[in-house]
């Protein structure tokens, strides 16, 4: 199975259920699951180039890079859905039994992908991990934060390695998909520039977060994480926060000592709802992000968006 950039992955909870991979389940974070179906996968036809990606975050990334020349199938649409508890189908299995690039996260958090590919009856399927080719994986000593897509150097990376796969697989539309991949380095360099000058307002304002989510954003843009590591922790694997943990939480914003809560409105629970009643209580400015796209939004569009929204809650 060629590969653009090799597969790491972490233990996760992934339950696999008659034949081949008819039923899988990763769990994480909590919520409803949805299968492809439901989310509102696009089929893609039996001619011609296809692209599968875990979410519609790289849907969008790898529908920049090939434009008209492939047909791309995202697993994951729905944006209400938690993407770390997804139960695919027999359906998600034949779309990347036919697959020539497949386009996944890594770092333990579409796992399912990984597991229904070595079910797949497909060899020759390259595919792209965009932890890997990040490099964030590499860090020594440090807790991964997965959520790479919101970390612009390295949706760079990603776009450059599906444009290497795709000219491997249909290499007379290699001009195609240069010519596309430099369109979107182009958007994805207006994206940083609006970044850099608003790191000049936003540069160590104090943040909560309620999960790691925009953990990249907030680095890009200089603020300083005030929430306890403990809290985010257990929010992300879904289990109960200390009591002691969030009542230091819920004082950062009783006392005034952050100026924005940045929360993850797709994995939401009693506690995630304490802290956000808590910072409207205070006034703190909240802002909700995601982990798939909005309806009718393609990344650098979603993303500016996301830049501008807490960049605004963040400046004095």
């Amino acid at each position: 199975m060629p590969r653009v950039a090799p597969l790491r992955s972490r233990t996760s909870a992934v339950a696999l259920a008659g034949g081949v991979a008819t039923a899988l389940l990763l769990t994480g974070c909590g919520g409803d699951s949805t299968t492809a179906t439901e989310a509102g996968a696009t089929p893609s036809g039996t001619d011609g180039l296809s692209i599968v990606a875990s979410t519609d975050v790289y849907g969008s990334i790898a529908t920049a890079v090939a434009g008209d020349a492939a047909t791309v199938t995202s697993i994951i649409t729905d944006p209400s859905a938690d993407p770390h508890s997804y139960e695919a189908n027999t359906r998600t299995q034949l779309e990347l039994s036919r697959a020539d690039v497949v386009v996944e996260n890594g770092g333990g958090y579409d796992d399912f992908v990984d597991t229904m590919l070595k079910a797949a009856d497909n060899p020759d399927v390259r595919v792209v991990n965009a932890v890997d080719v990040s490099g964030k994986a590499a860090g020594a000593g440090e807790e991964l934060n997965e959520h790479v897509w919101y970390d612009v150097p390295s949706v760079r990376k990603v776009a450059d390695a599906v444009e290497a796969a795709l000219t491997q697989a249909a290499p007379d539309d290699a001009a195609t998909f240069k010519a596309n991949a430099d369109a979107f380095d182009a958007q994805l360099a207006t994206l940083e520039q609006t970044i850099t000058a608003d790191a000049a307002a936003t540069r160590g304002a104090p943040v909560a977060i309620t999960e790691p989510v925009p953990g990249y954003l907030l680095d890009a843009l200089g603020a300083v994480e005030k929430t306890p590591e403990a809290f985010s922790e257990a929010i992300e694997e879904d289990t109960d926060v200390p009591v002691d943990v969030l009542q230091e939480t819920l004082a950062l914003f009783t006392d005034r000592q952050v100026r924005a809560l940045v929360y993850n409105e797709q994995t939401t629970g009693p506690q995630t709802e304490q802290v956000l009643a808590a910072a409207r209580a205070a006034g703190i400015a909240v802002v909700p992000v995601t982990e798939t796209l909005p309806e009718g939004k393609d990344y650098t569009t979603w993303m500016t968006e996301n830049v501008e929204a807490v960049a605004a809650a963040l400046r004095p």
